[in-house]
């Protein structure tokens, strides 16, 4: 009895020794303008992160109806002709940071590499030596960064009538200001 009552005890403190940064507040931006056609940007800016500052770990949730575009109806296609949010109605991310430690942060960026997969639509693309910055001010953690992607990696189909007013690349952003938790 004693035995698992240590066990418990030794499962708990480790559960509880991990430091975890926290926002709900996140924001991701993507753009797939072309010259000459109408703006193809959204963002969302209620993006739920979390890093374990113990390993690097870290993970990204956005609900797909979130985006928000300057145009309705192009946010009404989005949902329902490309993201088809209904099927598939979050975004995720989970990768870790290289060579992570919350003791080498400070006011100033510092780049770091981050791997990890996205998932999309359905699908899942791996994304790897992606650099982000991260800095700390304030007893927040701030990670930023960029990278782009294309529909046809998310088995998304773009009609041949609008292919041409739509980037092949997207460039997506991402920005997450985490709080302890």
């Amino acid at each position: 009895m004693k035995n698992i009552i240590y066990l418990l005890f030794l499962i708990s403190f480790s559960i509880t020794a991990q430091t975890k940064y926290f926002t709900k507040t996140g924001t991701v931006n993507f753009e797939a303008s072309v010259p000459s056609f109408e703006e193809v940007r959204a963002s969302h800016n209620v993006v739920t992160a979390i890093i374990n500052t113990d390993n690097g770990e870290l993970a990204a949730l956005a609900l797909v109806k979130g985006f928000r575009f300057k145009n309705a109806l192009m946010e009404e296609h989005f949902n329902e002709n490309y993201a088809e949010s209904d099927t598939y109605p979050k975004a995720t991310f989970r990768g870790k940071i290289s060579n992570f430690s919350l003791d080498k942060l400070n006011k100033e960026k510092q780049k770091f590499i981050i791997n990890g997969q996205l998932t999309f639509h359905g699908k899942t693309k791996q994304l790897d030596n992606t650099t982000v910055e991260i800095a700390i001010n304030d007893d927040i953690i701030i990670i930023s960064g960029s990278f782009t992607a294309s529909a046809s990696e998310f088995d998304i189909d773009i009609p041949k009538v609008v292919r041409s007013k739509i980037a092949s690349n997207i460039d997506v952003s991402f920005s997450f200001n985490l709080k302890k938790k």
